[in-house]
């Protein structure tokens, strides 16, 4: 008598690159979500008509504020459920979100949908961490990452031309639609080539008593609780930025037309040092490439700051420029890092964990960012102190974090 072999409990799944290219475009969502509205960001506020002018970051701060607390389910319930149904329920939302912004006509409507949207993306942006964590963990962990982080930059680097361009063409809330159609896509193209990475043997049983003690036992842990923190601050910096640049360039240097272009640039400088960082973590290890890089960010702050002053905070373009630059390629070498250093010793939580470490970074980058983007006037100098205060604070955190034990993973 013949007997059935039972099949494999994970399929065969994408090439390598096929599978960084895939968790690349659904990791870019909230980067899309993002940036593609800067350019318009005047337009909106216009339209929906706000009394103050400098309110149009709250379309940046509440997609932010929806995308941390979706963090702290869509992680837990990954581990129950699997990935696969979590994503898609996330994209879903974020849809719906979308569909809401076409339709606003005032900022409630408007601050409802964003943060659906946020809320939403937070499924495939943190879901594709425990993915990863799935596969690989330590130095190749951050390596893959970094590598996704590397093709991902092209988004932020595009993003903010192809919202110009819509807009152009068809009004700022076509740049919604947009968004739902690449969506769609993305979540097609997951659905077709992706298997499921979480074996039903590893699965937890979703409950709020799992949750608390994995919540516990994850930062009882002092290297996950100090990266995710360090996280936070460098993460505030950079929505600080979001939620500002526009002005700034528009304000600051009269160059509201040349911001895609000079936005552009800035993330190519944060898209090689990823891909730098991918070749070099193998090597160097991820905590001297993190603490390299930190204090680097936090030197030229304090050099450019003194430049300021002879330009009374508002230099020609191409000074800012160099900073800019400089200080985004400091930045490309930390998320993938943190990340992975905050989750290696979590493999066996890794859905929690990436909720944990990406909802308290969030959490925390809010109020950092908020208090940079409001600060904003007339000058490039809140922006600047923003990013020096925050690789400090981050780089006297690891410092603590490393204090009285040997990381997992060096």
């Amino acid at each position: 008598m013949q007997t059935s072999t039972p099949p494999p409990e994970r399929e065969a799944g994408p090439s390598f690159a096929e599978f960084v290219i895939l968790l690349a475009a659904m990791v870019s969502i909230v980067a899309m979500a993002t940036d593609m509205m800067l350019p318009g960001l005047g337009l909106i506020a216009s339209d929906l008509a706000l009394v103050d002018p400098n309110d149009a970051h709250l379309i940046v701060s509440v997609l932010f504020a929806g995308f941390a607390i979706g963090q702290f389910f869509v992680g837990p319930i990954s581990d129950s459920v699997g990935r696969k149904p979590v994503i898609y329920g996330g994209y879903c939302v974020f849809i719906a979100g979308c569909l809401l912004s076409i339709l606003a006509r005032d900022m409630d409507d408007m601050l409802l949908g964003r943060f659906l949207q946020g809320l939403g993306a937070a499924a495939p942006r943190v879901v594709t961490v425990a993915l990863v964590r799935d596969r690989f963990e330590g130095r190749a962990m951050a390596r893959v990452m970094s590598i996704i982080m590397g093709v991902f930059i092209l988004v932020p680097m595009a993003a903010p031309a192809i919202g110009q361009g819509i807009i152009v063409l068809g009004g700022w809330r076509a740049t919604f639609g947009f968004l739902a159609v690449v969506s769609i896509a993305t979540g097609v193209w997951f659905a077709l080539r992706q298997p499921e990475t979480l074996l039903f043997k590893s699965r937890r049983r979703f409950s709020l008593g799992n949750i608390a003690h994995g919540v516990v036992q994850a930062f009882s842990i002092r290297q996950t609780a100090g990266y995710a923190i360090a996280t936070g601050f460098i993460f505030g910096s950079f929505l600080g930025y979001l939620s500002s640049a526009q002005q700034v360039f528009a304000v600051v240097f009269d160059a509201a037309d040349e911001f895609p272009a000079m936005f552009a640039i800035g993330a190519a400088a944060f898209g090689v040092a990823t891909f730098s960082n991918a070749r070099l973590v193998m090597r160097l290890g991820m905590r001297r490439l993190t603490r390299t890089a930190l204090l680097g960010a936090a030197i030229c702050a304090v050099v450019f700051l003194a430049v300021l002053t002879q330009f009374a905070g508002a230099p020609p373009l191409w000074v800012f420029m160099i900073w800019l630059c400089m200080n985004s390629f400091c930045m490309g070498f930390l998320f993938g890092n943190l990340n992975a250093l905050a989750m290696a010793p979590l493999g066996h939580l890794a859905g929690l964990g990436a909720a944990l470490v990406g909802g308290v970074s969030t959490f925390m980058s809010i109020p950092f960012g908020w208090a940079v983007g409001a600060a904003f006037d007339g000058t490039v100098t809140p922006l600047v102190c923003g990013f020096g205060a925050a690789s400090l604070l981050a780089f006297l955190t690891m410092a603590w974090t490393e204090r009285s034990f040997r990381p997992t993973e060096a």
